[in-house]
């Protein structure tokens, strides 16, 4: 038979390695709405056990927010379940091209398309627009899904040591006789908390005639002074030639993405991205959310103000405890454990205690840089706050890591 006794032992083999290692990632179920309180089935088959939700990418609190719901039952009842097709064919309803225009306006951009994630918009944007007499210059420690987009391209591939703006001098010097040179940055870095040095970024790529790409993901409705991103952040709006987002984090926490900048760019995408010439549109319903979000979040900056206060009071209070933790300013905050059990052992000690938060270790981040990474909303009132830290506390005594330094705690553990 195709599938023999052999291969399958193969793979339980890898299986059973992790699960002795205590590095098996298994689900957790969620029977609520995403919000900043949950009701968890952990391990599968256990009560219900309420927690605080403190990994989650809601960062606005809207993933449950009865403006946005309501407007989506609108968008279905006007609109239907489903387009049943892709955009160019019979997808295209006036509320796609409403939303469109809608995020451009917001990211102050010339054109935007919808992708069904920004997993697809970073899959397909660099294959549309660059051919093998090009070249992506890529930060280090991008999104999965933009090395996943750039493996498809046939341009050439470089990349710069994380945030080295000296690095990337010299890789723009390198490759300057390229037809198109494309620098490739997240906005935020999602497992560590840090924003890309965007003003010094562009003023390299107006230096040396290139042309700059930001995933904008951990940043749309929250950073800057608006919540228009990383570009607001640092005075370059209009500046920037592509954004990618998505819809499924701080913009409404459903589904979808895009890709917005300059007119041609977004139209060589439209023309010519897979993703988006072989994937259904995104779901009215979504869709009728996406633009409900967008208008609230451009007529207040009630929720990204009160994100960054609740953020802020979170990361200083994890450091007064004695926990190492990555530097930023957004509502990423990673706990820094090193050691891959470690991690899975915190995060289970923090569910008993009810709090719910994942450790994360290679090969999602590198080997030896194991972590709690915590994750603030608009949605976490004082009281979540002072619950979660407390807990925090409680587990780190625990393992007698406050105040302890990477190096007595990789000792401690053999990370």
């Amino acid at each position: 038979m195709a599938y023999s006794a052999r291969t399958r032992a193969i793979f339980e083999n890898q299986i059973n390695t992790l699960k002795d290692g205590g590095i098996l990632k298994i689900e957790r179920y969620i029977h609520s709405v995403q919000d900043a309180e949950i009701e968890v089935e952990f391990p599968p088959g256990a009560p219900l056990k309420k927690v605080i939700n403190i990994c989650a990418n809601n960062y606005l609190g809207l993933s449950s927010h009865p403006a946005v719901v309501k407007a989506a039952h609108e968008g279905l009842d006007a609109r239907g379940y489903g387009m049943s097709s892709v955009r160019f064919i019979c997808g295209t309803q006036d509320i796609h091209k409403e939303l469109e225009e809608k995020v451009s306006k917001f990211l102050g951009t010339e054109d935007t398309i919808l992708f069904p994630s920004c997993m697809d918009a970073n899959a397909g944007v660099f294959e549309a627009i660059l051919t093998e007499e090009d070249v992506m210059i890529s930060d280090r420690l991008v999104h999965a899904s933009l090395i996943d987009g750039i493996r498809l391209c046939k341009a050439m591939t470089d990349s710069f040591k994380h945030s080295d703006m000296k690095h990337l001098e010299e890789k723009l010097i390198l490759h300057a006789d390229k037809r198109i040179k494309l620098v490739i940055t997240d906005g935020v870095y999602s497992m560590d908390g840090d924003t890309a040095k965007l003003d010094e970024m562009v003023a390299l790529c107006e230096k040396y005639d290139a042309m700059i790409l930001v995933d904008e993901s951990h940043a749309s409705g929250f950073i800057g002074k608006t919540g228009r991103g990383t570009h607001e952040k640092y005075g370059v709006m209009g500046k920037i030639d592509l954004i990618t987002t998505t819809f499924g984090k701080g913009l409404g926490g459903a589904s979808g993405g895009c890709v917005s900048g300059r007119k041609e760019l977004v139209e060589m995408c439209r023309q010519k991205a897979r993703p988006y010439l072989f994937s259904n549109t995104i779901a009215p319903p979504v869709v009728a959310g996406v633009i409900s979000v967008l208008d609230t979040l451009s007529k207040t900056t009630e929720r990204r103000d009160k994100l960054e206060k609740n953020a802020n009071w979170w990361r200083q209070g994890l450091l007064d405890a004695g926990f190492i933790l990555q530097p930023g300013d957004t509502p990423i905050v990673p706990v820094m454990l090193f050691d891959a059990k470690l991690s899975q052992d915190f995060a289970i000690d923090l569910f008993n205690e009810g709090v719910y938060a994942i450790g994360f270790f290679f090969p999602v981040v590198p080997q030896g840089k194991a972590r709690i990474r915590t994750q603030i909303s608009a949605a976490h009132e004082m009281h979540h706050l002072e619950k979660a830290l407390a807990a925090f506390i409680k587990v780190g005594k625990k393992y007698d890591i406050l105040g302890k330094s990477k190096k007595e705690i990789m000792e401690m553990y053999g990370a």
